[in-house]
């Protein structure tokens, strides 16, 4: 009885038309399974009942692969909280991002990798980095500290801890990204971000931020909120 349920279970997966979603998600299953290092375009096929080739019709290479799984793991985050202050819809969402990472521990080290590889982020990461610029402003921020704060909150925003802010002007652009007017519409958050914060040549890590003020920003909360802990005990 086992093997003919398997067998009507492979059967059905053939039968079920081949789908980027089904690609995606069959990719972060097995990488749920053995690590993202295992992962291959004929594992994947082998676990769909297809011929590899299919899979490219879908996914065009491995790191178009990797961006889409990025992409299915950030549509996990749960959505902003609504009628809610900003500080405890930025902590719901930030802590939503973890428990997914806690799900997919593999994930980190993804998005670290393809954050520096890219010019721009994936799609989903964008709109949920959106959000989470529309949470602060919101909440009445300024654009200026909400540029701080990214830098200060860095990959805390998916759940870790890595910079994901950094500049990288010597990349080519991204041939695949939307035209700046199409990015606006999308992102209308993050391209008022980008537009009004200020920019530093001379920085250590490239132009783009400077890098001295972030630095001391970071630190300068920091001991505040020691000093604000150490007043409470």
């Amino acid at each position: 009885m086992v093997g003919i349920s398997a067998q009507a279970g492979s059967a059905a997966r053939q039968r079920a038309p081949l789908s980027r979603e089904r690609v995606l998600g069959t990719a972060v299953a097995l990488a749920d399974e053995g690590g993202v290092d295992a992962l291959s375009m004929r594992r994947i096929a082998q676990a769909l009942g297809v011929v590899p080739m299919a899979l490219y019709k879908h996914v065009a290479n491995k790191n178009e692969l990797l961006d889409g799984m990025i992409d299915v793991l950030v549509q996990e985050i749960d959505p902003p909280a609504e009628g809610t202050d900003w500080k405890t819809a930025v902590r719901r969402r930030v802590l939503s991002a973890r428990r997914m990472l806690l799900r997919h521990p593999w994930a980190p080290e993804v998005i670290e990798a393809r954050t520096k590889a890219r010019v721009t982020p994936t799609p989903a990461v964008l709109a949920y980095l959106d959000s989470m610029v529309g949470i602060f402003r919101a909440g009445g921020f300024p654009i200026g500290l909400v540029h701080h704060a990214l830098h200060v909150m860095g990959s805390r925003l998916l759940g870790f801890s890595q910079e994901l802010f950094e500049d990288t002007p010597d990349r080519a652009p991204d041939p695949d990204a939307p035209p700046p007017e199409e990015m606006a519409a999308r992102y209308p958050h993050l391209t008022a971000l980008a537009a009004a914060v200020a920019h530093d040549e001379d920085s250590v890590v490239g132009a783009g931020c400077d890098d001295q003020a972030e630095f001391e920003f970071a630190l300068d909360l920091t001991l505040d909120g020691l000093e604000r802990l150490l007043r409470a005990s």
